[in-house]
């Protein structure tokens, strides 16, 4: 079927998600110590001391190993000797300070300018996915065409699967009321152009929601005779979902706020942009 985008070249190794976790780690280092520079980041008040070197490197794997392999906070706290609730209140902190965003945010635009293409888009493709989520999940809402009792993540991403916004919903809301809020946050943004998505989304309320927030909303047919067709480049979406199902925490929802389980879904894909960016294939220069 080919490739509908051409993206940066990188070093033939073969996937290791553990071998460059190292890579994730140090993305995130420096973008706290970005946030510690800019005033974004809080100086920390309590009577212990904040985690540094070594222990706060510890910490971040650990997070990152919660993501990946599904592990329980308790269980991690376990094992990497840290007390789990410093961990939960780390991740916790982070999340509402927008670390993963702003990180996810610089490592999309880096790649794409890696790809040579301009750090923002023109044109975002929309999907959703329904997950089973645990019944002390935040939400619960069953979807009757899947047979999924759980949350449904929508996103919106560029041409290389890297999305720009993320929310969840119900599973049984409606795809074309549930993409209204990834919309406001592209508008939000400075987004303003095409979103694709499958014929799910067709409607004139979609449309003239998308409308006023000067985003226009394409429903392209994927599929013909029950299969499906890749289109342009809204196939991209569908192997975003792929991705993420690498990282277990994401396949059975267990999280107790929204924005937790967005902070998950956004580690994941800075996890996959760090060690695309690792790895990028330097050219020889000749002299």
């Amino acid at each position: 079927m080919g490739t509908a985008v051409r993206t940066a070249r990188t070093s033939p190794a073969s996937w290791d998600a553990f071998s460059d976790v190292d890579a994730f780690v140090d993305e995130v280092l420096a973008e706290l110590a970005a946030m510690e520079a800019d005033g974004t980041k809080p100086t920390r008040s309590g009577p212990k001391p904040s985690l540094t070197g070594a222990a706060l490197r510890k910490a971040l794997m650990a997070i990152w190993c919660l993501c990946f392999c599904g592990m329980q906070w308790r269980a991690i706290g376990q094992l990497c000797d840290i007390p789990f609730n410093t961990l939960f209140t780390l991740f916790a902190r982070w999340t509402r300070l927008g670390l993963w965003r702003r990180l996810l945010d610089r490592l999309r635009q880096t790649w794409r300018l890696a790809c040579g293409d301009a750090a923002e888009p023109t044109a975002v493709v929309i999907d959703s996915r329904s997950c089973r989520s645990a019944p002390s999940c935040f939400c619960r809402g069953f979807d009757g065409g899947k047979k999924i009792n759980g949350v449904k993540v929508h996103l919106g991403v560029d041409k290389y699967g890297i999305p720009l916004a993320i929310d969840v919903s119900l599973a049984n809301v409606h795809d074309t009321k549930g993409i209204v809020p990834v919309l406001r946050e592209l508008a939000g943004q400075g987004f303003r152009g095409s979103a694709l998505g499958d014929l799910g989304y067709r409607g004139k309320c979609l449309a003239k929601a998308g409308q006023k927030l000067g985003i226009t909303v394409k429903a392209i047919a994927r599929g013909r005779n029950g299969k499906f067709l890749p289109t342009g480049i809204c196939w991209v979406v569908e192997r975003s979902f792929s991705w993420i199902s690498n990282y277990r925490r994401l396949n059975t929802i267990f999280e107790r706020t929204k924005e937790h389980l967005v902070a998950f879904v956004q580690i994941a894909f800075v996890s996959i942009l760090a060690r695309r960016l690792k790895r990028l294939a330097t050219s020889e220069v000749t002299a």
